[in-house]
């Protein structure tokens, strides 16, 4: 082989071997999600109840994270109402779904729909609380459309509090039990046993939310691929500039803010589910500070990761009520110290400032690095060719730029 052709050689090598690394990786990522499925489908065959319930809270708050970066992370209008749709969602399911009764001086109201009726219906109703509010969505931005949205978690709590038979007031009412086509989601009715495995409530809302966070994940997937996720994107970097393209600027903001508020209706009907009962305090301005916090962490405008920042911010309290005898500063409730919920917001909180000034783009900007990393062995950094310094026609070219001021 000739000097001159020695070159182009080890460039072909080079191009060949990094078009088999590239099939690799394009093999493995599919290869590591199916993985990752049949884990999670097998997972209530072996892990005991805590870890299901965890899980199935888990998957409804990625139900709700990923409604809130399509808004704040792909759009950019800011929202700090998350908390009232998610609230519209869980009401709505439990008085659509709830019997009629008393609650000691309390007579609460219900249509006794369904359970699968009222999933809807708070779906729905959410999405309408969204759209209603769409047109100061589509006149504001930014902290003045953060304020405004702010006033909607205030009027919520005020009518929460006092629309007694809906909601039960300061007390709440519990949440009906879920079923599909006759099939309950509960301890019984029917029985059931899997490889000798009894499926409990807890099992069968494990698949429930599984079933319906893959649902979510897959349709903002998609929907940021389409036509109008672009156009969605381009109204985040230039409202202008969208504008002169031919997008629909107003019409757009009013869509997005509907998608976003059915995913908080959505994540609402599971919090109930979750929890077995709904209350008023329980979607106050703090639980739309935890999804902001949720999709910071994860990346603002990464689906991926809104999921795996809603699995760190509300798992950690669970996990860390869980084991608090034995982490230190941590202690139960009524022992003095700081309970789980206080650690694990200190934890996250400081997870925030930490990616907010060292991975502004959040987890999935860290896992976006690897992947750059291991494409280029440089990391990323610029190398000078190896065929500069063997090619004799190219040795008379300096390799380096003239320092400023110079003249050779």
């Amino acid at each position: 082989m000739s000097e001159a052709t020695a070159p182009a050689a080890r460039g072909a090598t080079h191009t060949a071997r990094h078009a088999a690394t590239a099939r690799h990786r394009s093999l493995l990522r599919p290869l590591l999600l199916a993985a990752v499925l049949v884990v999670l489908l097998l997972a209530p065959l072996y892990v005991e109840e805590f870890w299901l319930r965890t899980g199935f809270a888990v998957f409804g708050a990625i139900v709700g994270a990923i409604g809130l970066n399509l808004l704040v992370g792909t759009t950019g209008q800011l929202s700090l109402a998350h908390a009232f749709f998610l609230a519209v969602g869980a009401i709505s399911y439990v008085y659509v779904s709830g019997e009629s009764g008393g609650l000691g001086t309390t007579t609460l109201g219900g249509l006794g729909w369904p359970p699968l009726v009222g999933m809807v219906v708070g779906v729905l109703l959410a999405g309408l609380a969204g759209l209603v509010f769409s047109p100061i969505a589509a006149r504001l931005r930014g902290i003045y459309l953060g304020v405004a949205s702010l006033g909607l978690v205030f009027i919520g709590q005020h009518v929460l509090n006092t629309w007694t038979s809906v909601t039960g007031g300061f007390n709440g009412r519990s949440a009906p039990d879920f079923s599909l086509f006759g099939f309950t989601f509960a301890n019984d009715n029917p029985l059931l046993f899997i490889a000798g495995v009894p499926f409990r409530e807890a099992e069968r809302l494990w698949y429930l939310g599984l079933v319906l966070a893959l649902a979510a994940y897959l349709f903002a997937r998609n929907l940021l691929r389409s036509r109008p996720g672009r156009a969605l994107q381009t109204l985040r970097d230039s409202e202008v500039a969208a504008s002169v393209m031919g997008v629909d600027v107003q019409r757009y903001k009013g869509r997005v803010f509907l998608v976003s508020s059915m995913y908080a209706g959505l994540s609402g009907v599971l919090y109930a589910l979750s929890i077995g009962s709904v209350a008023p305090e329980s979607f106050g301005l703090e639980v739309s500070i935890q999804y902001l916090a949720m999709i910071v962490l994860g990346g603002l405008g990464s689906v991926g990761g809104a999921a795996f920042g809603a699995l760190f911010v509300s798992a950690l309290p669970l996990v860390f009520q869980r084991y608090a005898d034995a982490l230190p500063l941590v202690s139960s409730p009524g022992q003095g110290g700081l309970n789980a919920g206080e650690v694990a917001r200190y934890l996250y909180g400081a997870a925030v400032v930490l990616v907010i000034m060292f991975e502004p783009a959040g987890l999935a900007g860290l896992a976006g690095r690897f992947r750059r990393r291991g494409r280029d062995p440089g990391g990323g950094r610029a190398t000078r060719s190896s065929s500069a310094s063997t090619d004799p026609s190219t040795s008379s070219v300096p390799s380096d730029r003239p320092a400023q001021g110079s003249t050779t």
